[in-house]
């Protein structure tokens, strides 16, 4: 049981991975600039895998006919796809895709145009894909195949965390520039200076959630941080200074009423020593 749940595992990472690469390879081909496509930092796009193991999975006991294999992948990534739109966009208040400006779109969420290659894309996966990539899975040794879907569920894992938390500090984000305030908070600083490049990634892969992320201000708001810390490292160098100066002129006083209050003290010596010797011959004159 545990080897097939397995087999799966290995089915979807397979799968995520191949979504990513034809969307970054697409999108690197259009922008002709290269485009780390998907939501995780990781290579792969959990949605494709999602899709696939749905298929595979309900669809196994139809899979005589090639008619009901097309329109139930369509039906089933279709579904998948419009679910995973509005969960996402309720959750960043951010519009991930939108198929709004083509034919036959429902909420702008799923389109005709995509869901046909999805129907394409499940007969291909069921009669072709599916049957080599699991005869070669099949030949893995259970200790390979443990190891492999080990290592890969804890770096999906930890990947998912780091990314969901990078999403909600772009909502974040969104709150904190939204009235267009020159104070920046302390939070968004740590946002900007620590994480600029993975946020910068997520907004070139997503560029529907640039306006809700005011992208257009970031280069703005980076620059500031830099003055700040100048203008902070130029008055700490100042307050060095002072503080110097101020240790200088205090240790100059110092050692002036030191030397005061030696002479002082060298008067006073030579004073009664004048006047021991004064009454010393006094005394002697006496006898």
């Amino acid at each position: 049981m545990i080897i097939e749940i397995e087999k799966y595992v290995v089915l979807f990472f397979i799968y995520s991975f191949l979504g990513w690469l034809m969307e970054s390879v697409g999108d690197t081909i259009k922008k002709k600039k290269f485009v780390n496509r998907g939501f995780l930092i990781g290579p792969y796009c959990p949605i494709y895998g999602a899709g696939v193991l749905l298929i595979t999975i309900l669809l196994a006991k139809y899979n005589d006919d090639i008619w009901i294999t097309f329109f139930m992948s369509l039906l089933i990534c279709g579904t998948l796809e419009y679910a995973t739109s509005y969960i996402m966009e309720k959750i960043f208040k951010a519009r991930w895709w939108d198929y709004s400006n083509r034919k036959f779109n429902i909420n702008g969420r799923i389109c005709l145009e995509t869901l046909i290659p999805f129907g394409i894309a499940g007969i291909f996966i069921i009669y072709i894909a599916n049957p080599f990539l699991l005869k070669y899975i099949n030949m893995l040794p259970d200790l390979a195949l443990h190891t492999f879907t080990g290592i890969f569920l804890v770096i999906y894992v930890i990947d998912m965390i780091v990314s969901f938390k990078i999403i909600l500090n772009l909502k974040e984000m969104s709150r904190e520039f939204k009235d267009n305030t020159i104070e920046i908070s302390d939070k968004v600083k740590k946002i900007i200076r620590k994480k600029y490049r993975l946020y910068r990634r997520l907004v070139h892969a997503f560029p529907r959630i640039k306006e809700n992320v005011l992208y257009n201000k970031w280069d703005e708001m980076k620059k500031k941080i830099e003055e700040s810390k100048q203008e902070i490292a130029i008055k700490i160098d100042n307050s060095k200074e002072e503080i110097k100066n101020k240790i200088d002129n205090s240790k100059e006083e110092l050692k002036n009423k030191i030397d005061n209050s030696k002479a002082e003290i060298r008067g006073m010596l030579d004073s009664s020593k004048h006047s021991f010797h004064k009454l010393s011959r006094k005394k002697n004159e006496s006898k």
